[in-house]
Formats: structure tokens, sequence, C-alpha cells
């Protein structure tokens, strides 16, 4: 909730935290772990009107500042898809479309309210099924590369490589 918090009050449009920090947690309750350390804390927004990697930085030094335990790598959506060569996003859900792997493609927020407001661009079903699958927005390499690289098949023992999933195509909207 902190990180969740530290977040928030950078007031940035479409803003989320995403990824591992999800994933990791919900693989680790399903496994019956305690929460697993993060190499870094994923933030993503979309902001096409300043997508300069210099307020990137700035945005992480400003996170560092406010909890200096954490690793935090911030990402503008807006602009990286020109990283991957892919057609403009049109919004932070949008690029997570084109993430490795589906049950990656996840990201929450606090909402006005306090509450926690999640999005996922390939649903949540078989992240808590304990699925693996690939993105088919990327190329087969790419993700057999971060499974190699990341061990998650060695952490996290109970979860099977899929290249089908059976999650719904469209994106989905939690609360």
């Amino acid at each position: 909730m902190r990180a969740l918090r530290c977040v928030q009050a950078l007031n940035l449009p479409q803003c989320y935290i995403a990824a591992g920090f999800i994933r990791n947690l919900v693989w680790d309750a399903l496994h019956k772990y305690a929460p697993s350390a993060l190499n870094d804390i994923d933030v993503v927004f979309y902001d096409p009107e300043e997508t300069s990697r210099e307020r990137e930085q700035y945005l992480e030094q400003l996170l560092q500042k406010t909890m200096p335990e954490m690793t935090w790598q911030v990402r503008n959506q807006a602009r990286m898809h020109e990283k991957h060569q892919d057609p403009p996003y049109a919004s932070t859900l949008d690029a997570m479309r084109f993430w490795p792997e589906k049950e990656t493609a996840i990201a929450v927020r606090l909402d006005m309210n306090q509450r926690c407001e999640v999005i996922a661009a390939f649903g949540v079903q078989s992240l808590f099924e304990l699925k693996l699958s690939h993105n088919p927005a990327r190329p087969w390499h790419v993700f057999q590369q971060r499974l190699d690289d990341k061990q998650w098949l060695t952490h996290w023992p109970k979860l099977t490589v899929t290249t089908q999933c059976s999650v719904a195509a469209k994106p989905i909207h939690h609360e």
C-alpha cells in the first residue's frame, strides 16, 4: 500500500504499478510463500505530451527518495512503442497488450477513494490458474529468454507454460 500511495502522489495520467509487483504476489500466495523480494517496481503511465527519458529518470529519483529500500523503474508508455518498433500505443492498457507474457500485463493503482483499481490486458484468469502464457504480439524467443533469465519455473514450480490461453482477448477492468 505504501508503494501504491507513493505512485498515486505523482499524479501522472493513467499511472499504475505493474507487472511483477502484482504477478509475483499472486504466484507467491498461490504457492503459499511469503511475498518475494522484487528486483524493481515497474511504474507505467501514459502521457503523450512529455515523453523524455529525463522525466522518467526524475520520477525514479523522486520515488527512490520516498522509498529508498526499493528500486523503481518508471516508463511512459507513450514512448515505448519506439523501443519495440510497434505502432504508437493509445493508452497504458493498450501498451500492455504487447508485453511478452499475458500474466505480466496487469497493473494496479489507488483510485481517488483509496481503493485498488486493477487493469489487465488479457484478464486475470490465467494468472490465478498459475499459467504462464506467451503473448503472440512478441516473438517466442523473447518469451523463452525471459523464462530462462527469470527462472520463474524454478521459483514457482506449480506454474504451467502454455502457448494457448483461455482468457478473454478483450481487456478487463476490476475494482
